[in-house]
């Protein structure tokens, strides 16, 4: 095999392994300098009253995000020794930023060119929209302004909810009233939970 079709095994399973660590926040608690960002967090502001919150990665989406809110609300309830919870004060916060992805694979160099018959300064890119490494000169046109850049929106959602924790039925027909054994056993199914190792 050459060195060539080496180099770009080396560079495709490195690509590989950083998409596969790239994994949207799971059901875990937020803790600093963990693998993946994010996660619930609960203050006690009261006996019977918390904040709970769940902040979420990039990968996140707002339906997850506020899925888990709910889910840690319901859990935290249980493990509390009430009932059903109501919901105080909720909401969910977006934060965006825009990003210019450039390519990662540009590097400076030097070469022999046309028509000076002499050194002079050339650049080698891989533009992934060309199908792999270009030169550039004077004459081509500029690589660093060649539709190299990707723009993109990163966003992440964090929600959080202010409830206070009940003993006893709940309220029939109060829409802030959740019965939190109800809510653990039907989201359950849809929580993704940290992949050990």
């Amino acid at each position: 095999m050459s060195q060539k079709k080496v180099k770009w095994l080396a560079i495709a399973a490195v690509a590989a392994a950083l998409s596969a660590c790239a994994t949207a926040t799971p059901y875990q608690p937020a803790v600093p300098g963990q693998k993946a960002s994010g996660g619930f967090s609960e203050l006690r502001l009261e006996g019977d009253r918390y904040r709970v919150t769940f902040a979420g990665n990039s990968l996140t989406g707002r339906e997850t995000v506020e899925r888990y809110l709910l889910y840690r609300a319901a859990e935290l309830t249980t493990q509390q020794g009430y009932d059903w919870f109501e919901t105080a004060d909720r909401r969910t916060d977006r934060t965006a930023r825009t990003v210019i992805d450039e390519d990662p694979f540009g590097r400076p160099g030097f070469g022999y060119g046309y028509p000076y018959g002499y050194w002079r300064p050339a650049w080698r890119y891989y533009g992934p929209r060309y199908g792999g490494w270009r030169a550039w000169d004077p004459f081509w046109g500029d690589p660093f302004f060649a539709n190299r850049a990707e723009i993109r929106t990163v966003e992440k959602f964090e929600a959080s909810a202010e409830i206070v924790l009940h003993k006893g039925a709940k309220p029939v027909g109060d829409p802030r009233a959740y019965d939190a054994r109800e809510i653990v056993k039907n989201l359950e199914p849809s929580i993704q939970r940290p992949v050990a190792g």
